[in-house]
C-alpha cells in the first residue's frame, strides 16, 4: 500500500446526481479508490446551482454514502467541477522579457507568465476560472510544448482562458462550504472528464471529448496535445427526458424510464411494429407509445447537440481529417443505444464511448468504470496533477486509508469470468443474454408500472 501519497476527494455537482469519489495513486501511478458516495441532485439546473439548500443536503448525502462506504476517510479538501452555459473561453498572448537571461527558465517564470493573465481584461460580472497554456515561445523557436530549461532573453505562450459567471461560482462555493468542506479548486468539467478517458496518445492525434451529462453537453477539443477549444453546449439527458415527456404525454419519471431502456438515437434501427404500454392516469386507459416514435424524439434532440459539436469543431476549424482520433462521448447520456453510429453520421469523425478505467486501479467495483462518473474521477487525476507539479500545498501527513472491500471486485466475480472465458463465446452470450433479459426485463416492468403516486404511501 502506498502511503506517501495524498488522498485526494473529487465532487461532482451534476443535474441529475452528485458524485464524491476519494482516491489515491498506488505504486503503479494508477487511482485506487478509497471512498465513493453518490446522491440525487435536486437544486442543479443545467449545471448551474440555483437552490443552494437542496444542493447543500444532496452534497451531505452524497458524503455521507462516501463514509458509509470507507468508515476510515477524512474528507476536508475537494476538487470541484463546473460547467453551465455561463462558461466561455477566449485566447491571449503573453510575453516576459528575462531578468536573468544567462540562466535555464525555471517553473517560477512560467507561473509568472500564467499569473499575469489572471490580469486580463473580461467583462463585468465574470471571473477567470482557469488558465491553460497552450505552447510555447522562446525567442524565435515556435511552438514548445515545455520551455523549462532551454535559454534565451524572451519568453511567451498563446493561452486558453476560461471564465464563469461570478454568481454562478459564488453559488457552487457556498454550497460546497456549507457542507463543510473547502473548494480546493474549480475544475471546468469537459477538462476533468478529458483527464479521465483520455492516454496521451489521443490528445496527441486529436480529438473532441463530448460529455454528455443531465443538464449541458461539455465539448473539450485537443489537437497535438494542446486545448484548442472548450464549450458548454446547454442541452442534454434532461432535455431529452422533457422532450419524451411532451411529446408523448407521460409522467417525467416515466419518459426517464423509457429513454433509459426502450430508447434508442437512431429511429431507423428501432423495431417498427414495437410498442410499450404505460397505465393510465387514476382509472384513464392505459397508453400505447411507439417504440419508434420514442426514437424519433431522442433522434432529433440527440441530433441537435451534434450540429452543435460540429459547429464548434468548424469554428476553429478541426471539423475535416484533423481530428484523428475522432470524437469520444462519454457522461451519463453517452450510454444511449446507437449514438456512436448517429455521433458518426452528424460530424463525420469516427466515434467512440470513454470509460474512466484509463487510469483506475484493477479489481474495482463496475459501477465506478461507467462513464457518468468520468468528471469525478477526472477530478482526482486535476488534483494529481496540482501535487506533482507543487501547484498547491497538500497535507505533510497523511493516514493509513485501505481499499473497502465494499469498492473491490468480489473473487466470485472473478471467477465466473474465468469459468465463462473457457466455455464458447457464443454459449456465453447466450447464457447471459437470457439472465440478463428477464432480470432487466423484470426490473423494467416494474419501474415502468411505477406511478408518481406510488411514492406517497
Amino acid at each position: 500500500m502506498n502511503n506517501e501519497q495524498p488522498i485526494i476527494v473529487g465532487l461532482d455537482i451534476g443535474t441529475t446526481k452528485i458524485a464524491v469519489i476519494a482516491g489515491r495513486k498506488n505504486e503503479f501511478g494508477k487511482l485506487e479508490i478509497l471512498g465513493f458516495g453518490k446522491a440525487n441532485s435536486n437544486g442543479v439546473k443545467h449545471g448551474q446551482v440555483l437552490n443552494i439548500d437542496e444542493t447543500i443536503k444532496a452534497i451531505k448525502t452524497a458524503l455521507d454514502n462516501c463514509f458509509a462506504s470507507n468508515p476510515n476517510l477524512e474528507v476536508n479538501e475537494v476538487y470541484v467541477g463546473i460547467a453551465g452555459h455561463h462558461i466561455k473561453s477566449l485566447q491571449t498572448r503573453g510575453d516576459i522579457v528575462r531578468q536573468k537571461t544567462d540562466e535555464e527558465i525555471t517553473q517560477k517564470e512560467i507561473d509568472q507568465l500564467i499569473d499575469d493573465q489572471y490580469k486580463t481584461y473580461i467583462p463585468a460580472g465574470d471571473q477567470i476560472i482557469d488558465v491553460i497554456p497552450q505552447e510555447f515561445t522562446v525567442d524565435n523557436f515556435q511552438n514548445i510544448p515545455n520551455p523549462i530549461g532551454y535559454g534565451g532573453v524572451k519568453i511567451g505562450a498563446n493561452f486558453h482562458i476560461i471564465t464563469g459567471d461570478k454568481n454562478a461560482i459564488r453559488n457552487i462555493n457556498r454550497s460546497v462550504e456549507k457542507s463543510g468542506l473547502h473548494t480546493k479548486d474549480l475544475v471546468l468539467q469537459p477538462l476533468a472528464s478529458s483527464s479521465a478517458v483520455m492516454a496521451q496518445e489521443d490528445l496527441e492525434a486529436g480529438v473532441a471529448i463530448v460529455d454528455i451529462g443531465g443538464g449541458t453537453t461539455d465539448l473539450a477539443v485537443f489537437y497535438e496535445g494542446i486545448l484548442k477549444h472548450t464549450a458548454v453546449i446547454p442541452f442534454a439527458g434532461e432535455n431529452i427526458t422533457n422532450d419524451i415527456k411532451t411529446g408523448l404525454g407521460v409522467l417525467k419519471t416515466q419518459a426517464e424510464a423509457m429513454k433509459v431502456q426502450f430508447g434508442s438515437a437512431l429511429a431507423n434501427e428501432a423495431k417498427a411494429n414495437a410498442y410499450i404500454t404505460i397505465p393510465g392516469l387514476r382509472g384513464m386507459p392505459a397508453k400505447e407509445i411507439s417504440v419508434k416514435n420514442l426514437a424519433n424524439i431522442i433522434q432529433a434532440r440527440m441530433s441537435e447537440i451534434m450540429d452543435f459539436v460540429t459547429y464548434h469543431l468548424k469554428q476553429v476549424g478541426l471539423d475535416n481529417k484533423a481530428l484523428n482520433g475522432g470524437v469520444v462521448l462519454t457522461g451519463g447520456g453517452s450510454q444511449l443505444k446507437h449514438l456512436i453510429q448517429l455521433t458518426e453520421y452528424v460530424t463525420g469523425l469516427p466515434a467512440r464511448i470513454g470509460f474512466p478505467n484509463e487510469h483506475l486501479a484493477a479489481g474495482h467495483i463496475e459501477e465506478l468504470a461507467k462513464p457518468t462518473y468520468s468528471t469525478c474521477i477526472g477530478l482526482i487525476l486535476k488534483g494529481y496533477d496540482d501535487y506533482e507539479h507543487n501547484r498547491k500545498q497538500f497535507e505533510k501527513e497523511y493516514k493509513k486509508v485501505e481499499v473497502p472491500d465494499g469498492l473491490k471486485k468480489t473473487a466470485t466475480e472473478e471467477a465466473t469470468v474465468e469459468v465463462e472465458e473457457m466455455v464458447s463465446a457464443d454459449k456465453v452470450r447466450q447464457r447471459r443474454g437470457l439472465s440478463n433479459f428477464w432480470g432487466k426485463f423484470k426490473d423494467g416492468i416494474i419501474d415502468l408500472f411505477k406511478e408518481e403516486e406510488d411514492k406517497r404511501f
